[in-house]
């Protein structure tokens, strides 16, 4: 158990400066169980060994002092930089003391396509190689969102979605009207005025709004002299908005020192080649898993990681279809059976290792099936939890490595995220059940009548939109029976969105910001 008054530790906590940036708590296996921010670092992170403070604090903070081993500190130049860097690390690290930041969410950016014919200015959370101009992150959304606003007001630039928008967008258009806009639409502009106009605009997010800021004092301290304290309160906001926008803030990239708690991707992937004796590092690496709860819906989760980082385009998912009861050898082999002859079948290239979630069985399971199939030089390893051992084919002493070696935590980062989407898919199905179910106490509705009326529309949600006609199109619901489904249906209070079926493309909802697809029915 860790003592704070530890000399190493407590000479460390003395010597923090007193500016701006991130801390990171490690424990005694030098994991990282705590990111945080602060504006002084040396009075914030001073604050956790402070006596009253320890005796005050709530039951999970006593636990994380009392884990605390060892301490990693990164000073920055702002608060908002300390703001986006603790949010990366944390996504990186994913703490077990850290709640805020641990889903895939980013933080905004603006992005511009200076392609378009006359582009506009919109906010987007993920950065993509499409030839758009891209900038931020920005650590304060709603000033953010803010200036978005000032600056499409003060330079006139359009708000319309379509990419060339033409006279029918401009009659049901008002900007032009209260001139918050140019009209390129209707030729008001010319393409050189315009591009000129967002040219402008993109200085401003570039940092280049001092002129512009000191405007806008002026302007403020003239209407305080007025007595018009509205305007000046107004004016008062925009300038802090703007000053918070345009703060400088660097795009972090993890360039420290490899200690403990760092992640080095290519440096754990060379690594782990050494360890399993591999002919080359394992660019590609696939890791199964199954969840497995209970008798209903037994999921595999198939995870990529490229070059030591996930490959979230190229997840797959599966219900297991021909095992009956809980055998996670079974089920593992016929993931990796429909995985692999799907590969074969349609020229994809082989990931250079294979991860299987368990121990012997489970490794000779998947084996089996990749013999099968006549892949037999296939490298492929299971991985137990409970010492984290190594299985290797032949092999029947397990390999046992350290738990800083970077192999091993490239390999536990993988089977985590592996574990991490079976178990959502899981929950999914389970949700997906529950409000399917609903229709058992529709009157008249057999067994065989839901099982029909789910697969015509998909799910609840979508047969609740439809129409009495719809429904009675469905072989074995007539009229009358339709309209007793669609009256029972509209009584039935709303329970949010359901889940998408398993035939498309699911993108999960809060966790992410639409870079996260899964493709399902491999």
């Amino acid at each position: 158990m860790s003592n704070p008054e530890t000399p190493d530790l407590a000479a460390k906590v003395r010597s923090l400066p007193h500016r701006p940036g991130v801390y990171l708590y490690k424990d005694r296996f030098g994991r990282i169980i705590y990111v945080g921010k602060a504006r002084d670092l040396h009075k914030r992170v001073g604050q956790y060994f402070h006596p009253s403070r320890r005796q005050t604090a709530d039951r999970k903070t006593q636990a994380l002092v009392e884990s605390i081993c060892d301490l990693e500190y990164h000073e920055v130049k702002s608060e908002a930089e300390a703001l986006l860097l603790e949010g990366k690390l944390i996504k990186e690290y994913r703490p077990r003391y850290n709640v805020s930041f641990r889903d895939d969410k980013h933080f905004l950016l603006v992005k511009v396509n200076l392609n378009d014919p006359f582009p506009r200015f919109f906010l987007t959370r993920m950065r993509k190689d499409d030839g758009a101009r891209y900038f931020g992150p920005f650590a304060h959304s709603g000033a953010l969102r803010n200036t978005i606003n000032l600056l499409r007001k003060k330079f006139h630039l359009r708000t319309c979605h379509p990419t060339l928008p033409g006279e029918t967008d401009f009659k049901h258009c008002l900007n032009h009207i209260i001139k918050n806009c140019s009209a390129p639409c209707v030729n008001k502009i010319t393409r050189a005025g315009y591009m000129a106009q967002v040219q402008l605009a993109c200085d401003f997010l570039e940092g280049k709004s001092g002129e512009w800021v000191a405007m806008l004092e002026k302007e403020m301290q003239a209407a305080a002299a007025q007595m018009d304290f509205e305007k000046a309160a107004r004016l008062r906001d925009q300038i802090e908005d703007l000053k918070q926008t345009s703060e400088p803030a660097k795009r972090f990239v993890r360039r420290f020192e490899r200690t403990s708690g760092n992640i080095d991707p290519e440096q754990d992937m060379f690594e782990l080649q050494k360890v399993l004796e591999l002919p080359e590092p394992p660019e590609i690496i696939e890791c199964f898993d199954i969840s497995n709860i209970s008798t209903t819906h037994k999921v595999a989760s198939m995870v990529c990681f490229r070059h030591g980082v996930p490959d979230k385009d190229n997840y797959r998912r599966y219900r297991i279809r021909t095992v009956a009861g809980q055998d996670d050898f079974a089920s593992i082999a016929e993931a990796v059976r429909r995985r692999y002859s799907r590969i074969l079948a349609e020229g994809y290239r082989r990931p250079n290792l294979i991860v299987v979630d368990g121990g012997k069985g489970q490794l000779s399971s998947a084996l089996a099936e990749l013999k099968t199939l006549g892949l037999t030089e296939q490298p492929i390893i299971g991985l137990a939890k409970e010492r984290e051992e190594i299985f290797r084919p032949g092999q029947s002493a397990p390999i046992v490595l350290d738990h800083g070696v970077g192999a091993l935590r490239l390999l536990q980062r993988i089977r985590d995220e592996a574990h991490r989407v079976a178990n959502g898919y899981h929950q999914l199905l389970l949700k997906q059940r529950i409000n399917e179910s609903r229709l058992d106490d529709c009157p008249g509705i057999s067994e065989n009548r839901k099982k029909l009326l789910l697969k015509q529309f998909g799910s609840i949600e979508r047969l609740r939109r439809a129409s009495i006609e719809d429904i009675a199109a469905v072989p074995g619901i007539g009229p009358k029976l339709a309209q007793g489904i669609f009256d029972f249906l509209a009584k039935l209070p709303k329970r949010g969105p359901s889940p998408r079926s398993e035939e498309s493309e699911y993108i999960p909802g809060p966790n992410d910001s639409g870079d996260i697809i899964y493709r399902l029915n491999e």
